[in-house]
């Protein structure tokens, strides 16, 4: 069993990589045996998918990158390192065939390629092969790249995308370099599959197998949406991309792709519904109307052909909690567990539908429940910082102090422990390590806990201020909102009684040693998260005057630990205009919450405010011009809080 658990590749030989002369029909027929191997990837059968396509993945590309699949969720690094391999094979594969090409021809190519207008990304009508005219009154149709070519092409561009996808999902600095790199990589070479594919026009179906077909589009697709998602911010780290997406096209093809129930097809599905998950997730005020919709009727064209898959299980799931469905989202989370066991993937699928059984359980306040899922987490060291501190926040929350400071303590050893982890996977790589942000989060908040010897911790509520980060008190019962508002109002009162405390001190002793009461960052805390629970009630207007309370006291909140307040109380505040239907007015307040830099979360915010502000550009309303005074303000409040440093365990 653990051998069959195992995913391994033998190293790379290119001098065993030869040209693939393969013509489409009997490329077709060659890779059956990937569409099969792929047909039980999706229908849990991992082991013996397994089995079909790791003896041929040294030497065959499209079996590398089908194993690069399987290695996706349970070894990110073993993933992308057998990615990496399957890159090689296929460049190795141009190479040879390019070798090999004559002079004529190549010239042929390049200057029919362009002559192309590569930077249109319209989906055209198929139209009559290009032919010329030679001296004598001949006719000759243009030469085109062989399919072996083409194909290469096209996974090792799909190589270059899986790698991006995986390289975002880190959230760190170092890896969105890399993801964007991968993503130039990517696009190139499906670039040049698209200029030929539209060259070829009618004649397409003939001089390409149907596989590499679908395999352009959904690679055209996936950048087109993955882009289109992305903010300048992160763009600016690409360094000059040179690439101007297209949603609509993106989504055109992905369907396209899924509907032709190719080798690529279930992946279609997964690239749309991740699409559709973050952001009805990341932006549910904004999305989760438009598209859940089409986020069930991809998920139910997905479930016709693979109904018990694991994956969209897993996708049902996250479907149904933003439609606030928590008890159907806990059995879908439960089906795709089971789904998977016995298998080669039931620890990894454990672990991923165990994290979000978990929030489903902080959802519906059900403190315990949730507090044992992130336990057995930190355990089996899956995000052990983070679902440590998860403990310890739904401990505190129960009012069990003790236990809660226990799990707390424990954060700052995770933390070492992960980072040390990462930081010898990548000297392996010979590639920089970067820390992610949530350990730079847990790690600054336990340490703040620690200065004051916990004895703050009535003014602090950890879980619920995970829920605003997350932005998830919109997918929480009404009831289930009430009573956090009861929690938030009573944390409220105590900051109160402890400030009225300590100033009748002032007024009995003379100069006391005790300093004035300073609670600007725990009352700005928790009036960000009150007006984010008003905002998902729909009291939008109730939430103005503590959202103007922080504002207002923003050259105050420059600590470590308060830096991020103030960008998501841009948002908030922006969530409350447009709730107001003041949408001018939101655009202003996520514009100028995107300007703002150096916090925690900033790259995932600015994601988050990316789409907000396109949502505001489909509604036609176009950008504002922020007053030389709200800069200069906006950069006052700023300025101590860029020069924080994330945070090194000893």
């Amino acid at each position: 069993m653990l051998k069959d658990n195992e995913i391994s590749i033998q190293t790379v030989d290119v001098r065993n990589i030869h040209a693939n002369r393969l013509g489409p029909r009997d490329q077709e027929e060659a890779d059956e045996h990937v569409r099969e191997g792929m047909r039980l990837v999706f229908n849990n059968k991992f082991m013996r998918a397994k089995a079909i396509f790791q003896p041929h993945a040294s030497t065959e590309p499209l079996y590398g990158v089908a194993l690069g699949v399987i290695a996706t969720i349970k070894d990110m690094n073993k993933a992308i390192s057998t990615l990496a391999s399957a890159y090689t094979i296929a460049k190795t594969q141009i190479d040879a065939a390019s070798i090999k090409r004559s002079l004529k021809d190549s010239l042929s190519q390049y200057f029919s390629s362009f002559m192309v207008n590569s930077s249109s990304n319209e989906l055209a009508s198929p139209v009559p092969a290009p032919t010329t005219i030679t001296a004598t009154g001949a006719t000759n149709t243009t030469t085109f790249l062989s399919n072996g070519v083409l194909r290469a092409h096209v996974i090792k561009a799909e190589c270059s995308l899986f790698m991006a996808l995986l390289q975002l999902s880190r959230e760190n600095v170092v890896d969105y370099l890399k993801c964007g790199l991968n993503l130039r990589r990517a696009h190139k070479s499906y670039n040049i599959v698209w200029q030929e594919y539209k060259r070829m026009g009618q004649e397409h179906t003939k001089r390409m197998d149907r596989d590499t077909v679908s395999g352009v589009q959904f690679g055209i697709g996936a950048i087109n949406l993955l882009v289109s998602a992305l903010p300048p911010k992160i763009l600016k780290i690409f360094s000059s991309f040179g690439f101007t997406c297209d949603k609509e096209l993106g989504l055109v093809l992905l369907k396209l792709c899924l509907e032709g129930k190719g080798i690529r097809s279930p992946l279609a599905a997964i690239i749309l519904l991740s699409y559709y998950s973050v952001l009805t997730s990341l932006v549910p005020q904004l999305y989760s109307k438009e598209l859940a919709g089409p986020a069930v009727e991809c998920l139910l064209e997905a479930q016709k052909s693979f109904p018990s898959s694991c994956f969209f299980l897993y996708f049902a799931a996250k479907i149904a909690r933003i439609a606030g469905n928590l008890p159907l989202s806990l059995q879908s989370f439960s089906f795709a567990m089971d789904a998977s066991r016995s298998e080669m993937m039931e620890v990894a699928m454990r672990n991923v539908t165990l994290y979000e059984t978990g929030w489903n359980h902080a959802l519906q306040l059900d403190w315990e429940s949730a507090a044992r899922c992130f336990d057995d987490l930190a355990k089996e060291e899956y995000s052990s910082a983070l679902c440590m501190y998860a403990v310890g926040a739904c401990r505190e929350m129960l009012g069990q102090r003790t236990q809660g400071i226990l799990a707390f303590a424990e954060v700052p050893q995770h933390v070492k422990k992960e980072k040390e982890q990462q930081q010898q996977q990548q000297q392996q790589q010979q590639q920089p390590h970067s820390a992610s942000y949530i350990e730079s989060y847990v790690y600054k908040k336990v340490e703040h806990f620690q200065k004051s010897g916990y004895q703050d911790m009535d003014f602090n509520l950890p879980m619920l201020e995970l829920m605003c980060i997350w932005n998830a008190f919109e997918q929480m019962e009404h009831g289930a909102l009430e009573h956090c508002l009861e929690i938030v109002n009573s944390a409220l009162d105590r900051i109160h009684e402890r400030e009225l405390r300590e100033l009748s001190i002032r007024t009995q002793e003379l100069a006391p040693s005790t300093s004035p009461p300073d609670y600007y960052h725990h009352r700005a805390l928790i009036l960000l998260i009150k007006a984010s629970v008003l905002n998902a009630l729909q009291r939008h207007g109730d939430s103005i005057p503590h959202l103007n309370w922080i504002m207002d006291n923003k050259d105050d909140l420059t600590s470590d630990a308060a830096a991020w307040i103030i960008p998501f109380a841009y948002w908030e505040a922006g969530v409350t205009s447009w709730g107001l239907r003041n949408y001018v007015k939101s655009r202003k307040l996520w514009q100028q919450g995107l300007a703002c830099s150096k916090y925690d979360f900033e790259y995932r915010m600015a994601i988050r405010f990316n789409l907000a502000l396109a949502k505001c550009n489909d509604i036609g309303i176009g950008p504002t011009e922020i007053s030389t005074t709200e800069k200069i303000l906006g950069m006052h409040a700023q300025k101590r809080a860029m020069s924080i440093q994330y945070p090194t365990s000893t």
